[in-house]
Order: structure tokens, then sequence, then C-alpha cells
């Protein structure tokens, strides 16, 4: 429902598990023990209710609907799931499968902002959730197909989720039925219902144990044991089940809500299942954590209405409008599903597998008919050969894959919209790759007016890559990026870029406060404490080397007493949760 089983099983799922009963190993015990003394049996089940019922009785009093969830002081309260949220992205970020790659988040962030505006549009996000809450979409390298939503509004995306999927509103579907277990707490809801079904267990198993007392029966035990466990596992399912239709249901209301086509759910689902079929060897935890099924497949085809291309004339009569340029959509998702492909796995058969394009046609994915049209399946193609030969330093075969991609692109009637851009933002990549910060700089020339953060990193890069670059221009890139990260102080990538910038412009404090940040954006909270006092030692030892940045070393001095203050914090509620006394 909600996690993935990656390739290295770093994201686990994060669905509440049946629990087993706490007393369970003593019942179990109670197999052993001649049934010919009924008493016996009665002491023991004395025991076990004394032991396991007083921890779980209060959930069984608590309400089973969304709005009490947190009410009690045993149930999982707003502040609780995005404190637990906060402490898994601490790990996530710095795991090396976490992906920050300023493109694909780019187009990412295209389809996610619509979906939460249209959440909030339809009463989805309740007003107290709406600031508590993260809503942060990241990105997993990992060539399974996946999606999962983490607690307190995290959604993680693998890029062969986004290499699978043939349009955006495919790719919304997976995004919209993650946000709605968000914004209806599913996992906060099943980490109760897992409390309950664990109460009804051990409910079951005392009913039937004292039958089997009375019966001296010693498979009439067993029998209730394995019988209790069963009505936990069995309602555990039907609660998971109702939430994935759920997500289905209110996921393909905001789809409309938002312009996409909600028959992208249903083509999503049936590209599943024929890529499944063909090939899963382990590669598709999305449908193991959300099983498609013959009952969820048509429900998605009814609500839908008849499939069809994904910006047809139904749209209209379903709520949703059509993208204000059909072209314009299936050109990004391409250049999305290019690079996701090459980025997902950077092993080097793999890299040489999409490097071949340039030689050999593409192979349609499987599934239902919709996917690219065919110039356009081909200059993705090319675009991923030449990602390919880039990550393999192959220089002159990227160059030829450019060249061939941008002959494509020529070819067409009616040029795609994006093209020009793709292509100049790939060249001045390629260039950077191979240490051409001019070359980088002359393909980024006409993008430079319209700056974003893509454009404004790459930039950055291909100035660092210049030995001759203009120190003026350095230092408005530093600026302007020193600008962006006082609004978006979580964006670590940018905090690095600037680390380098000040570097080369000689700000030898500034720098080093930038890692810093870098590395609290991060979640390595002990790493940034570690630099901000390496600040704090060259502030000591070279005061007439950083004299002009007295301010920045008030501000380094102000962030480590920050940071070592919520090191602490965090340090006692771990100590404190592993059953130690704060303080003591």
């Amino acid at each position: 429902m909600f996690g993935n089983t990656g390739a290295r099983g770093r994201w686990q799922d994060c669905r509440p598990p049946t629990h087993r009963p706490r007393g369970h190993r003593a019942a179990t015990g109670l197999n052993r023990t001649p049934l010919r003394r009924a008493p016996a049996w009665l002491a023991a089940l004395a025991v076990l209710v004394t032991s396991v019922a007083p921890p779980v009785l209060p959930a069984a009093s608590a309400q089973v609907s969304l709005p009490s969830l947190g009410d009690g002081a045993d149930e999982v309260g707003v502040g609780t799931e995005r404190a637990l949220g906060d402490r898994i992205m601490r790990e996530v970020r710095r795991d090396p499968a976490y992906l920050d790659d300023p493109q694909l988040l780019e187009y990412m962030q295209g389809l996610w902002r619509p979906l939460l505006a249209a959440a909030r549009r339809k009463g989805e996000i309740p007003a107290d959730l709406e600031p508590r809450f993260a809503w942060e979409l990241f990105l997993v390298r990992d060539r399974s197909v996946n999606a999962f939503a983490l607690p307190g509004g995290y959604v993680g995306a693998h890029l062969g989720l986004i290499a699978l999927t043939q349009s955006r509103d495919e790719l919304a579907s997976v995004l919209a039925h993650e946000l709605t277990h968000v914004t209806q707490r599913h996992i906060a809801r099943g980490f109760a219902n897992s409390r309950r079904q664990s109460l009804l267990a051990l409910a079951g198993m005392m009913i039937g144990l004292l039958a089997a007392a009375r019966s001296n029966s010693a498979d009439a035990a067993n029998a209730a044991i394995v019988g209790g466990q069963a009505v936990a596992v069995q309602g555990q399912l039907n609660f998971s089940r109702d939430m994935e239709r759920e997500a289905d249901r209110i996921g393909m209301a905001l789809m409309g809500e938002a312009g996409f086509a909600p028959q992208g759910m249903a083509l999503m689902f049936e590209r599943l299942e024929a890529a499944s079929r063909l090939n899963d060897s382990g590669g598709f935890p999305y449908l193991r954590t959300h099983p498609l099924t013959t009952e969820r497949i048509g429900e998605a085809r009814a609500r839908s209405g008849p499939l069809g291309p994904p910006t047809g004339p139904g749209l209209r009569a379903l709520g949703a409008a059509p993208p204000a340029d059909p072209r314009a959509a299936a050109f990004d998702h391409a250049m999305a599903m290019a690079r996701a492909r090459v980025l997902m796995d950077l092993r080097e058969e793999a890299l040489r597998r999409w490097q071949s394009l340039d030689t050999e046609p593409a192979v349609p994915a499987p599934g239902p008919p919709g996917g690219l049209e065919p110039a356009l399946e081909r200059f993705a193609s090319l675009v991923s050969s030449a990602l390919a030969s880039t990550q393999l330093r192959d220089w002159s075969r990227a160059d030829a894959a450019l060249q061939q991609a941008q002959a494509q692109a020529a070819r067409q009637a009616r040029p795609w919209p994006g093209a020009a851009r793709a292509l100049s933002l790939l060249a001045a990549e390629t260039a950077v790759a191979r240490g051409d910060g001019a070359r980088a700089l002359e393909a980024l020339a006409p993008l430079l007016e319209r700056d974003g953060r893509v454009v404004a990193l790459l930039h950055a890069d291909s100035l660092l890559a210049a030995p001759a670059a203009d120190p003026a221009v350095l230092r408005r890139r530093a600026e302007s990026l020193q600008t962006w990260v006082a609004a978006q102080p979580a964006d670590a990538l940018a905090w690095q870029t600037l680390g380098r910038l000040w570097a080369r412009l000689d700000q030898p404090l500034r720098a080093v406060r930038a890692e810093a940040e870098a590395r609290f954006a991060l979640g390595d909270l002990a790493g940034a404490s570690d630099r901000l006092r390496a600040g704090q030692r060259l502030a000591r030892q070279a005061p007439e080397r950083v004299g002009a940045e007295f301010i920045e070393a008030s501000v380094i001095d102000a962030r480590l007493r920050e940071v070592d203050a919520l090191r602490r914090q965090i340090f006692l509620e771990e100590r404190g949760e592993r059953g130690g006394a704060p303080g003591s």
C-alpha cells in the first residue's frame, strides 16, 4: 500500500503490519501442557489477559472514523505522524538512492502541484493538516516500478515508474493515488486498524482456548490460535483493499479537477498488468503493495468512461480540461521518460543498452495503445542515447546522438514545444561533464532570459567548469542562488552549488556555511555541525582573510547553536523511546 522493496531493500513497506498479539508465545507454549488439567488453562488465560489486555484496550474504545484520529493518547496524531515522517526522511536523504535531478523534479512538480491545488479546492486537505504536513515529492534512483507514501506528507517515486509510463496522465494517476493516501491519512488509520485487529485476534484466541480447555483437545487449541491470527490477517487485508479503493476513487476525482485525463488511471493499471505479465522478476513492487485486481481495473474504467486518447473530447464531460497544448504535454513526458530510464540504473551494461538506441529502433512499452508518436519516440531514444553516452564519457557518440536529435526535431512540420530548450540543456550538460565550460555557456545562452532552478544550477556548473569565467558573472549567479536558498532553505543541491561558487570567489566563510546548510538540508546534522565548527576555526585562525565576512561569522555562530540544540533534542527523544529517561 505505502512502501516498496527496492533493489537493495532500502525502502521498506510502510503499511502497518498485522501485529502478532504480545501473548502469542505464551499461548503457543500452552500446547505442551496436558489438557486434562483445565484449571491450568484458566490460570494461564488469566495471566494472558492481565499481561496483554491493558495496553490494547484503549484502542477498542477509539472511534474508527477518520476525524477522531489523534484524539486519544494512544492514537497517531498529526504531529506524531509528521515527526515520524521527518525522521524517516533524514535517513532517506542520506541514502545514495535519493536523487535530486533538477530536470526530472521540474517535470514531476508540474504534475504534483496541480494535484495538490485540486485537493485543496475539493476540501480533501483539512485545515489542521495543511500547514503541518510536508507535501513533498521526491525521487528514488531505482529501476523498479514503484511509488509510495510516507508518514507526514512525503511521497516518493522511483525512476522506473517514470520510465514505464507513456503519458503525463498515467504518471499523474499514480501521484494522485499516493496523494490520497496522505490526505486521507491512510497510514495513521492503518496503524489504528492494526491495533484493533490485534485485539480481535486476542479475543478469538481467548474464546478458543476456553473452549479447548473444556473439550481437552490439543487440536482445538491449535485451531484457536491459528484462527485468531487468521482473523487479524483477513481484517488487515480487507482494510488495505478498502484504502486502495478509496485512493483510486478520490485520486481519479483529483485528476479531473487538476486537468488530467481520468482515463490515465485505467491505462496505467493496464500497462502495469501487461508489463508484469511479460516480465516481473521482482521489478514491480507497486503491484505487491497496490495489488491489481479485475474488480479494481473495472472500477477505474467505469469511472473514467470509454478508453481513448488521454486528451480526447470526452474529457470536458468528465469535468477535466485538456492541457493547453497536448503536443507540449507529450513532449515534456517523453523527455522525462528518456531521462529517467538512463538515470535509474547507472551500471555499464544498462547504460550500453540505452546508448544503443542511436542505431536501434525503440521498443514500444507493453500495455494499451496511446503511447508516443513514432517521431517523438525516436527523438526520446536519441536523447536517451546521448545522455547514456555522457554517463559513459563517450563524447563522440554523445555528440553524434545529439546531432541526430537536432535533425529529428528540425524535420518536424510542427516543432515540438520545448524541443529547443531540451536540446540546449542536454548540450550544456554534456559539455559540463567533459569540462568544457565555455561550450556549456554557449549552449545555455538562449535560456538565461527565463531563469529557473534547472537553468540556474546548470549555469552555475557551466561557470565553474570554465576557468576563464567572468568573476562578475560568477558573483551575480552566487547572489541569485543566495536569494533562492533564503526562500528555499531545504534545497540541498542549491546550497552545494552555492558553496562551490563562493569558494571560487574566495569567500571561505560563505562557502563553509553553504556546505553546512547543504548537510543540514540532507538530514546530516552531525556533518552540518562539523562544517560550522570548521567555519568558526577559520574565522579565529585567519581573521585577516575573512575580515570582510564578519557578518557571516556571526551567522555561523548562531546556526551552530541551533543545529546543536536540534541534535540534543533528537537524541533525548530517541533515548526516551528506547526506555531511558531524558537526562538520567
